[in-house]
């Protein structure tokens, strides 16, 4: 089925813990949205999404509306998206993906975590040319009755790999990071209705494999990563 349909298969990390966690990434997404383009949903495509993104996970509309107002407020809503990049044990690539209000704290958390878990926060650029920066939109799959025209109109659009994950009964649809605005555009037209939008990283080489004891090594640290309240996304290149 294709490079992204298989990677997304083969790591199946954890994706982000508890409903708690996830509804906090989530409003600070929604907080970054709207501070970057406006709080205005129809005027801001990435915040539409990301709204809808939420609304599927189950997030109450009072949290989506204090996330949004937050960015209006002078003294809430600072955070900045920063991407931290590292080897954990036995050569694993990491990368972080991070949203905090506190730089300082931030680093120096990341660090430890690498440090006691055998591996080593690596320097911006050390990791990140080992993934495709992507972008990836979730629909319905029931409103698509031809995948093959479906495919081949989504081509006009940037649209570079779709599937059908029967396991969540939504048609995937990756393209490239700069695709995602045009993709998006695409979805609202046809009038489909959107389970989420975002972004992903997909591994552009070879998946690293491990024995099942070193695998270990490798979800400690990915585990403890994914508990920072500032880790938005955690990537790696293991199988």
């Amino acid at each position: 089925m294709g490079r992204a349909f298989e990677y997304r298969k083969a790591r199946k990390l954890k994706r982000w813990g508890n409903m708690s966690r996830t509804f906090t990434r989530l409003g600070k997404e929604l907080t970054i949205a709207a501070k970057q383009g406006g709080t205005d949903p129809e005027n801001n495509p990435r915040l539409r999404a990301i709204i809808q993104t939420a609304r599927s996970e189950n997030m109450p509309k009072d949290n989506i509306e204090r996330a949004i107002k937050r960015a209006e407020e002078k003294d809430k809503g600072d955070y900045r998206e920063v991407v931290y990049e590292g080897f954990g044990p036995h050569g694993v690539a990491v990368i972080v993906e991070t949203a905090t209000d506190n730089t300082t704290r931030t680093v120096a958390n990341i660090r430890s975590y690498f440090n006691k878990y055998g591996g080593n926060l690596g320097t911006s650029g050390s990791v990140v040319f080992m993934f495709d920066h992507t972008c990836v939109f979730k629909i319905k799959s029931e409103q698509v009755p031809d995948m093959e025209t479906f495919e081949l109109e989504l081509i006009d659009y940037g649209g570079e790999e779709v599937f059908l994950d029967e396991e969540e009964g939504v048609i995937v649809i990756y393209g490239s990071f700069e695709s995602y605005g045009s993709l998006q555009k695409f979805i609202e037209e046809k009038e489909l209705e959107l389970v989420s939008g975002g972004f992903d990283r997909i591994v552009n080489g070879e998946l690293k494999h491990l024995l099942p004891e070193e695998k270990m090594d490798v979800e400690k640290l990915l585990e403890r990563i994914e508990d920072d309240d500032d880790v938005q996304n955690v990537y790696t290149n293991m199988a």
